[in-house]
């Protein structure tokens, strides 16, 4: 039987046990918080940080811009960098594209000196692209910038010593996969000419590690890597154990140097790939927790292309960069400059103009991330959060469209917050705010702060708890209750997806019984309004739509809709999906409600529901 010393004792211990596990799991939340993701390695911090960068497409292809011999690039596609492929270009004449190129012009410090204006923290340079042109003095192949230039030239290297200049942080872009200059490199015609397994390795030990080499070795430090295998190595002639080769190569040579997904090893393949690159232009639609990015053009090429006029506004780039931050990614933007070095005008001015926006607002993008919400609660905008150095925490509002009545809703935060002003205000004016359980109102100014797009900061003296699965009140003053956001449903559906160039809209369809439910806070008791939009195409009247809330219930006796013109004058008939008035529902008091809906259709007479609407009556009703 123990003493009364040694349960004392054993007290003690387990006490200290406690507060050690304490201490663990607190600074286990600590460093979570501080990363803003939890996969994300020590390699990668700077990169999370970092959230915006540059892609610089320059190579032999930009003496062509986009034509060869009068004829187009061979692509509706327009990536300009694909020429020596499409128009079946032979490989010396291709270098005829050089004499095009006023060397005496072209300075790389330039574009670093671009990326740093426009707020950008890292650049990636297309050191080798698909031509299989190298832009380093390579003494692997006289395919490089230095055997055709007089005086040499050295690209690579130039990028490198601006980017160290002006502190930011350098990438390179190697072609690993696919080579058009070397006899077994990877060139798609190969589907129909096939080579060995065995002569592509020859490729890969004569050119790509020897190549891979030069670049780690010769130009300082490399911050990351980046691969363009868009595919899975199991679809291609490249090997695991060729592809694990290099990284190896990577890791001995640079060991902090990141290495991107499209090495062709899948994050979930392989935990040391440090991040994933997403498709072109592709940008963020769910939250990952390791670190991902988005390569991206202001236009649509990425090369230069001198018939490309598909630009991007600068709001709309601004809303790309925004997006991803919000989801835990980064945004990398391309430039593609000329044979003369020239960064073309359209992609200059939105850079320098994106670069003024993070001047005021850069606090909010970089070092931040997403909050707990869901990404798509609140139409007016994005949230990114930000753990700070003195313990507090800040969310950082995005309004795309500045709102006609001046009041911001923000729906599922439970905490108050300490303050809540416009960040572009370097006085920090306080905003009035008023806060009712997990609903925080806004007061803003009548004027819009920013003509792109304005941030609210929400300063909380911790990170702010939520409640999750809410339906968000939007700036109309009403709750839209769509398939989207349900909280749970019973029975069978059909989800279907927007159709018919955009003219059918998203919406279940429903043969038999079915039942789905949301959760909203009514911040203030009072009688709403319930619609219901949906489309009947029987004959005559069948079928029912009960909406129950509160305590009470508004039944529909669901009629036909008919159909609707889409496109006048081409014969082009749809389904009609219309707005019909269920009825009123008072709700008592302020605090969270479920709303339930109950469809029972038959199969030879589905009902196609798209959403419900509830708003507060207003007094005139």
């Amino acid at each position: 039987m123990p003493t009364q010393q040694s349960q004392s004792q054993n007290s003690m211990k387990q006490s200290y046990i406690i507060k050690l596990q304490f201490f663990f799991i607190g600074f286990i939340i600590l460093v979570s918080n501080l990363l803003g993701q939890s996969q994300t390695n020590e390699r990668a911090q700077w990169f999370v940080d970092a959230r915006f960068g540059m892609f610089i497409h320059w190579g032999v292809y930009s003496g062509a811009e986009g034509y060869w011999k009068g004829e187009k690039l061979r692509n509706n596609n327009n990536y300009a960098e694909w020429i020596y492929y499409r128009n079946r270009i032979e490989k010396e004449e291709y270098l005829t594209l050089l004499d095009r190129f006023d060397w005496d012009s072209i300075d790389p410090e330039k574009w670093v000196i671009l990326a740093k204006k426009a707020g950008m923290k890292y650049v990636t340079f297309t050191a080798k692209h698909h031509d299989g042109f190298a832009l380093w003095d390579s003494k692997v192949s006289d395919y490089d910038v230095a055997a055709h230039t007089n005086p040499k030239r050295d690209i690579v290297k130039e990028v490198a010593e601006a980017c160290k200049k002006h502190g930011l942080k350098l990438g390179l872009y190697y072609s690993h996969w696919v080579d058009w200059e070397h006899e077994y490199g990877w060139d798609h015609t190969k589907e129909i000419y096939p080579i060995t397994a065995e002569q592509y390795n020859q490729y890969w030990q004569e050119k790509v590690m020897p190549q891979m080499r030069e670049l780690l070795t010769n130009y300082g430090p490399i911050d990351l890597m980046w691969f363009d295998m868009w595919m899975h190595h199991s679809k291609t002639l490249v090997t695991k154990e060729q592809l694990l080769q290099l990284k190896g190569l990577i890791r001995e040579l640079q060991p902090d140097c990141l290495v991107n997904s499209r090495l062709g090893l899948s994050i979930e393949e392989d935990s040391d790939v440090d991040y994933r690159t997403m498709g072109d232009n592709h940008l963020g639609s769910e939250k990952f927790a390791y670190p991902w990015q988005s390569p991206a053009t202001v236009a649509h090429s990425w090369g230069y292309h001198a018939t490309d006029t598909r630009w991007k506004s600068t709001s709309t780039l601004l809303k790309s960069l925004i997006g991803n931050v919000s989801l835990n990614g980064n945004l990398m933007l391309n430039i593609g400059p000329r044979g003369n070095g020239d960064v073309p005008y359209e992609i200059t001015q939105r850079l320098l103009k994106m670069g003024e926006w993070l001047d005021i607002n850069g606090e909010s993008i970089y070092g931040a991330g997403a909050f707990d919400l869901d990404e798509d609660l609140h139409g007016w905008g994005k949230i990114t959060w930000k753990p700070l150095t003195d313990g507090k925490h800040n969310l950082y509002l995005y309004l795309y469209n500045w709102p006609y009545n001046h009041k911001l809703p923000v729906t599922g935060i439970t905490d108050k917050p300490v303050k809540s002003y416009i960040l572009k205000d370097k006085s920090q004016l306080p905003l009035y705010v008023e806060h009712n359980d997990v609903f925080t109102e806004i007061s803003l100014p009548y004027e819009q702060p920013d003509p792109l797009i304005s941030v609210v900061v929400l300063e909380y003296d911790h990170k702010p708890e939520i409640i999750d699965g809410l339906v968000a009140k939007t700036v109309e003053g009403g709750y839209s209750l769509t398939h989207k956001n349900l909280i749970s449903e019973v029975g069978n559906r059909i989800v279907k997806k927007i159709d018919r160039l955009g003219t059918v809209p998203a919406h279940t369809l429903v043969n038999e019984k079915y039942q789905c439910k949301w959760k909203i806070f009514v911040d203030k008791p009072g009688t709403m309004t319930i619609d219901v939009s949906y489309s009947f195409q029987g004959e005559k009247p069948k079928g029912t739509i009960l909406v129950n809330a509160a305590n009470s219930n508004r039944k529909h006796d669901v009629h036909p809709t008919g159909l609707t013109v889409a496109e006048p004058n081409k014969n082009y008939h749809i389904d009609n999906f219309t707005s019909i008035r269920v009825g009123n529902i008072n709700f008592p008091d302020k605090g969270i409600y479920e709303i339930y809906l109950e469809i029972e259709a038959e199969k030879e007479a589905p009902i196609k529901f798209q959403w419900l609407w509830l708003e507060m009556k207003k007094e005139k009703e």
